[in-house]
């Protein structure tokens, strides 16, 4: 029996919108029927996770259980989160539901180690995903040698991750900001780039800078896609 899908979403809109493309996308499918059923919450109610941890900002979990309940009321058999900082909060959301929350950092530390084995990767997020440290122990985990940036590189990401994508403004402009940020990352031993916040691969997707990039969004839906007992276009 095929399952469906239940994605946490609001955080933010676009990055939930932007994963759910790439469920439909990555779904082998020939026709409308062939494609999963698929709850959305997108929750913009949710308090800004970075905020809560490094600032003792609200807590974001009793608005994201909120989504959680709607999700389970609606028959979802796995959900997934496009945010990567919320899933700093996962474990707390996974002991109020038997819905297996799928963890995309594990996903995509899996898949960096099968992709590019003994090559570096570079570690792009928020400040609040950064300071957790949860992609630091999935890669290590993982066997995935990476490195994170520094003070001034991470100031970069968060502006392009809250000044221009969550603000909704124009990323053109930024384009030679995207491409120093990255080759700054390769001179100091990067192969390849992480995009760690669910707002990057809009950015990569957007700009055009040498990559490679390895998108978390695309994993988390590649692998709920396949959790559902679906095919992907790819493997």
């Amino acid at each position: 029996m095929k399952k469906s899908i239940g994605i946490l979403g609001g955080m933010g809109p676009l990055a939930t919108a932007d994963l759910f493309i790439k469920i439909v996308t990555q779904t082998k499918a020939e026709r409308d029927n062939d494609h999963i059923r698929v709850y959305i919450d997108s929750n913009s109610a949710i308090p800004d996770r970075t905020a809560a941890i490094l600032n003792g900002g609200p807590d974001p979990v009793e608005e994201m259980t909120s989504a959680l309940r709607h999700l389970e009321s609606c028959g979802a058999d796995c959900i997934i989160m496009p945010c990567n900082t919320a899933h700093y909060f996962l474990p707390r959301l996974q002991e109020k539901t038997e819905i297996p929350i799928l963890n995309m950092l594990e996903i995509t530390a899996q898949n960096c180690a099968l992709r590019y084995p003994g090559r570096c990767a570079a570690v792009l997020g928020t400040r609040g995903t950064l300071a957790t440290g949860l992609y630091s122990a999935a890669l290590e985990k993982a066997g995935v040698d990476y490195l994170l940036p520094d003070e001034g590189e991470q100031d970069v990401l968060m502006h392009l991750i809250y000044d221009v994508v969550k603000a909704s403004r124009p990323l053109e402009p930024e384009a030679d900001v995207w491409a120093a940020l990255l080759d700054a990352l390769r001179t100091r031993g990067a192969d390849y780039f992480i995009l760690g916040c669910t707002e990057l691969p809009i950015v990569a997707s957007t700009l055009d800078a040498e990559g490679p990039f390895v998108d978390p969004t695309l994993e988390l839906a590649k692998a709920a896609v396949r959790f559902c007992g679906y095919e992907t276009v790819e493997k």
